[in-house]
């Protein structure tokens, strides 16, 4: 099969075909950010003549090197760089099929990551499914969301969200394109996990995605408060002592090598996220409830059990060797001293099995990721209006002798059905993980085509609603419960999400 020619609004693109999947690879979606166009919103990318070949990644966005900066196969990894709002798309054809999107928005918070990475590569899902997957790039950290307008006035107005108007921009890409390659721009799902799934928390809560996308899934990532204003300012400022620039003086900071910049960042005491500056967003996106101009968009929202085995555990190996006697002390970070003994109780009683860490990690992770998660679930049910399905990733995984447990980041092997490249994460290919990953690629594929995750895969799943509160537990034999780990749940009612404060607890 020859590769197909494309015509986009700024080009024509030829990508590969691999086993039946057509493949384009870094496609802009915008100019260069680097320059005149650095803290500013997205520019257009430039059109071409002739056949543009799309087959190799565009930049992972800069940021400081980590496990999560690495995109493509070993040998074939793109540069960090600025000229990075650039996609992906996988599609089983280029026709007028009309089939589903699927927007996948990378991890990493708002400060790494790409969508490059091989766990995200978009193929068997593409083929599975027989739908269109995305995947895209965008500015980050300092570079995503430095607030300049309070310095700068007007021409920097929005700097503070720079990094989601890029994700904005991909989405009218998406709108304007993707019937070209086979997809239905009227079905566009994003998902997202970690800060994949903050981002699509966000995307409900802006009247500029408003049209862009029709279902939202978020997967460990259940984003209810922005940065604040003067927050966001004093993080600049904080950037422009450490570069030595007056703030008179700050336009400065677009000529100033990227490297420099990234070198700063990793020294001011704050991360750059996104901010309530009333012109990206005008409202805290989830708190004290559900945005109203998102009602009519369906969602599914969900954890891992132990999301913090994975960056508490890895951070703090002492950890998975916690007694009994050292438990409450442990958890004085997370939760006030005086309420430590009856959590530590409520969780015995629901986890009786479980030795001194797997309680460390379920406690800390209702804290730091599950709250919000049925928070944010709560508050969409509230609504009463598009369904909001809950979920929680239950399977063990075997690596390390299997102390991580269920860990963050568990679920994307399965959801891409990319178990193969990572044994790292869930062990070789066996029948367990064939079966991880058919219930939830599954599960994310039915979502995608009709805003209900029900298929043949799984028993029946209910939307959640404040009565019954049912919960899909994904694990080799998936099971739907109602209101799974009440008192656990009764017992983190009493706290706050943890973003009140502008912080998050496993960070600090």
């Amino acid at each position: 099969m020859s590769p197909d020619v494309v015509e986009t609004t700024h080009g024509k693109l030829r990508g590969t075909v691999d086993n039946g999947i057509h493949i384009f690879r870094g496609i802009r979606y915008g100019a260069d950010t680097s320059g005149a166009n650095r803290f500013r919103p997205p520019q257009p990318p430039a059109s071409w003549s002739g056949v543009r070949e799309a087959t190799t990644f565009g930049d992972t966005a800069a940021q400081n090197f980590s496990r999560l900066a690495l995109g493509g196969s070993k040998g074939n990894r793109p540069p960090i760089g600025e000229d990075c709002l650039a996609l992906n798309v996988w599609t089983p054809g280029c026709d007028h099929a009309k089939r589903p999107v699927m927007v996948w928005l990378h991890g990493g918070g708002f400060e790494a990551g790409t969508g490059t990475m091989q766990l995200y590569e978009g193929s068997r899902l593409s083929r599975r499914g027989d739908v269109v997957v995305v995947t895209i790039n965008h500015r980050l950290n300092v570079f995503g969301h430095c607030d300049l307008e309070h310095l700068l006035g007007e021409d920097f107005r929005g700097s503070a969200n720079a990094g989601f108007l890029d994700v904005i921009a991909a989405l009218e890409w998406v709108r304007d394109n993707i019937a070209g390659f086979g997809g239905n721009p009227a079905n566009v799902t994003i998902f997202g996990q970690s800060g994949g799934g903050r981002k699509v928390s966000i995307a409900m809560a802006t009247p500029m995605a408003r049209g862009l996308f029709h279902r939202g899934i978020v997967q460990s990532g259940s984003h209810l408060r922005l940065l604040e204003k003067d927050r966001a300012a004093k993080l600049t400022d904080g950037l422009l002592r450490e570069l030595g620039i007056p703030a008179s003086e700050a336009r400065r900071l677009q000529d100033l090598p990227m490297e420099q910049i990234l070198a700063a960042n990793a020294k001011v005491r704050g991360r750059f996220s996104p901010t309530l500056d009333h012109c990206v967003f005008d409202r805290h996106p989830w708190d004290p409830d559900a945005p109203a101009l998102s009602a009519d968009i369906p969602m599914l929202i969900g954890t891992c059990r132990t999301e913090l085995s994975n960056q508490v555990g890895s951070a703090d190996t002492s950890t998975f060797g916690l007694t009994d006697a050292e438990l409450p002390q442990k958890l004085e970070r997370y939760f006030p001293a005086a309420d430590i003994p009856a959590l530590i109780d409520t969780f015995r009683q629901s986890n009786p099995d479980a030795a001194a860490p797997e309680l460390f990690f379920k406690l800390i992770t209702a804290r730091g990721y599950w709250l919000d998660s049925v928070l944010q679930t709560e508050r969409k049910a509230a609504q009463q209006a598009a369904p909001v399905y809950s979920y929680r990733l239950m399977w063990h995984t075997p690596v390390e002798d299997g102390r991580r447990i269920t860990p963050h980041s568990l679920d994307l092997p399965f959801i891409f059905d990319n178990v193969a490249v990572a044994p790292d994460m869930v062990g070789p290919p066996t029948d367990e993980t064939d079966a991880m990953a058919r219930v939830m690629s599954e599960s994310w594929l039915a979502f995608a085509r009709s805003g209900d995750p029900n298929n043949d895969q799984v028993p029946a799943w209910a939307p959640y609603d404040l009565a019954q509160r049912t919960v899909m537990h994904f694990d080799v034999t998936p099971t739907v419960y109602q209101d799974p780990h009440r008192e656990e749940r009764l017992a983190l009612s009493q706290y706050d999400t943890q973003q009140a404060r502008g912080r998050v607890l496993h960070r600090n």
